[in-house]
């Protein structure tokens, strides 16, 4: 199942790289035409004097603040250190270590979108340690910031997914051997990444990087043709914020709210899923929210006023967004980076795995190999485990090793928190990946 999965990812990775390649037409014409009167530069105004664009005032003065240049790469570096290495170490576990269940697939998309997104952090953090110019020519700028955001709402889809598919395996355990298969699993993520895609072609087909004549520096998307900015670009990232951060964000809340509904009536054996899900909750509120906000923001502003009025009001001042923006957008890629700890780590068997491939060596395989009789008896009780809870419509997922039978009417620690009571009865059959 992971490897359609895996191959997709490459084949979409490889078409946006050609695409970030080609020129566009428009470019050449723009640069011949210096009569253009208006360029922002997020939330500041370029003055566009013959074919250079200039900074003035506050706004210089903001581009080049110690807040953006030093907090908001060391914000990248951080999400990055801790990220890449967690999300890596988790995609392989996932891949090559656990049972392909349907909500293992949807957990392999998401952290390839983490990856995906992680992986354009040092160019920003070099982009932003430099002063903000960016010296990796115009393809590089493209490609850049079409994964970047494509990826952070490609992981707000998943995150959706998730979500849903977590709320019918516990809400709704009578619809959920009909409702999750790996086939629905594969044909949502598929989806997810038409969505990626959708979302990244128009960043990589428009010009991102122009060069600001009175600091001698190169933008990589901050600085952008006003009129651009308003007729195209302002529909664009107002779709984006309704479709692919409004309507997940509504969905995940429902979703993990009736979680946690059904948690509580539990009782108390229920509370550490219950704690783990409002952590899922709270964190991607946290982390993604008011970088959108911001975004919404800036371009609301952008789109109700004409260019004269932009002019005067940006001559004189900025309007404060673009610190805020800049350091909220840096703290959404904590998202990516946390996404491990409390979707994977969190579960014992999966750091026991984790553990086992750091760690495995020649010594461990000998060690394993004089203790196989044992090993095969607790296998061979696995094998039953998962078959019995095949058969009842349950699937454990992102996990393929269990405790004994003994313990499964017990709190069991599956990828999230997984928990399966009374076995004995179909009807009350409880699986939730928290």
């Amino acid at each position: 199942m992971a490897v359609p999965v895996f191959s997709s990812c490459v084949v979409f990775f490889i078409f946006i790289s050609i695409l970030s390649l080609t020129p566009v037409s428009s470019t050449n014409n723009e640069t011949k035409n210096c009569s253009t009167p208006l360029f922002r530069l997020r939330t500041f105004v370029l003055k566009y004097n013959g074919c250079n664009a200039t900074l003035h005032g506050k706004e210089k003065e903001e581009i080049q603040a110690a807040t953006t240049v030093l907090l908001v790469p060391l914000l990248y570096l951080v999400s990055f250190v801790f990220g890449f290495p967690a999300n890596l170490l988790a995609l392989w576990v996932l891949l090559f270590r656990t049972k392909k269940f349907p909500s293992t697939i949807l957990l392999i998309n998401l952290t390839c979108c983490d990856l995906l997104l992680l992986l354009m952090l040092p160019f920003r953090i070099i982009y932003h340690f430099q002063g903000n110019n960016w010296m990796f020519g115009e393809g590089l700028c493209r490609l850049l910031i079409a994964l970047f955001y494509g990826n952070v709402y490609g992981s707000v889809m998943c995150l959706m997914l998730i979500a849903v598919d977590r709320y019918v395996a516990l809400v709704h355990p009578f619809g959920a051997k009909t409702l999750r298969s790996p086939k629905t699993s594969i044909l949502m993520s598929v989806m997810v990444w038409i969505v990626v895609l959708a979302a990244m072609i128009p960043l990589l087909a428009s010009q991102q990087s122009y060069f600001i004549s009175n600091l001698s520096i190169t933008t990589c998307h901050d600085a952008l043709p006003e009129e651009r900015l308003k007729n195209f670009f302002v529909p664009y990232f107002t779709t984006l914020f309704f479709l692919c951060f409004l309507l997940p964000l509504i969905v995940v809340v429902f979703c993990y709210s009736a979680i946690l509904h059904t948690l509580v009536a539990g009782g108390a054996r229920y509370t550490h899923p219950a704690l783990v899900t409002v952590l899922v909750l709270v964190v991607f509120i946290v982390c993604l929210l008011p970088s959108n906000v911001l975004l919404l923001l800036h371009y609301s502003i952008i789109s109700s006023k004409d260019y004269d009025e932009l002019e005067v009001e940006y001559a004189q001042s900025s309007n404060g967004l673009y610190v805020p923006y800049m350091i909220s957008l840096a703290i959404s890629t904590f998202n990516s980076c946390i996404d491990p700890f409390i979707f994977y780590y969190v579960s014992e068997d999966f750091r026991e795995k984790a553990r086992k491939l750091l760690c495995c060596s020649k010594t461990f395989y000998e060690s394993s190999g004089s203790s196989s009789g044992t090993m095969r008896s607790k296998n061979k009780m696995v094998t039953v485990n998962e078959d019995r809870l095949d058969d009842n419509g349950i699937n454990p997922d992102y996990i393929s090793i269990s405790k004994p039978a003994g313990n499964l009417h017990h709190a069991s620690l599956l990828l999230q928190t997984l928990i399966i009571v009374t076995l004995s009865r179909p009807s009350a059959n409880i699986l939730l990946n928290i």
